[in-house]
């Protein structure tokens, strides 16, 4: 995603409740799709954007760099993530950073995020396929333990570099790049796995 429009977060400082609903419109969806991908319940993930938008009308003050809102954005939908973890008491291996990593029955060899890649000219059969593809590769990312998952989908869908992603997730890049590297090396062995 690209940097709100700096006149909209001057507005949003100033508690312009338009500006507010505009960056609200902006990223809910990413947001959304991030919360939901990580903690799997699609109501609380709901809950948890709201809770996020409002952390961040109360605590815009703090954000000292108004281009990487986004990430402050994310960063603070992250720690929403981990506080609803904390509060549910999961103990589920998917928030455990070594657990073991198993592939679901419908996966097909050889996808890859590129060939997700939408042709708008194609045929909607093709369309059909791929969409089946993305829901296959989508199935293999949450079998990933949730820290891997969560660099993962914000270095694959929301395209964040990885210094964006340490500020994200509050912790070094070194970490970030050893998640992403077991998070790809897992899936390359899921995708390569028989169905």
């Amino acid at each position: 995603m690209s940097p709100p429009d700096p006149q909209l977060l001057r507005a949003a400082r100033a508690h312009d409740l338009s500006a507010w609903d505009r960056l609200l419109k902006d990223h809910q969806l990413p947001l959304y799709t991030y919360i939901a991908e990580l903690i799997r319940d699609d109501t609380t993930a709901l809950d948890l954007v709201q809770e996020t938008f409002a952390s961040a009308v109360r605590h815009v003050d703090s954000l000292r760099d108004d281009a990487r809102f986004t990430a402050w954005l994310f960063g603070i939908a992250h720690q929403k993530c981990l506080q609803h973890a904390r509060r549910a008491r999961l103990t589920d291996a998917r928030f455990v950073e070594n657990a073991p990593v198993a592939g679901p029955d419908s996966a097909e060899p050889g996808l890859t995020p590129e060939d997700l890649a939408a042709d708008p000219a194609d045929d909607p059969l093709g369309q059909l396929f791929r969409r089946e593809e993305a829901e296959a590769l989508f199935a293999l990312i949450e079998t990933l333990p949730s820290p891997q998952r969560s660099v993962l989908l914000l270095h694959l869908l929301e395209e964040f570099p990885l210094d964006e992603i340490a500020r994200i997730t509050a912790v070094p890049v070194g970490t970030v790049k050893s998640r992403l590297h077991h998070a790809k090396r897992a899936l390359r062995a899921l995708l390569a796995s028989p169905p």
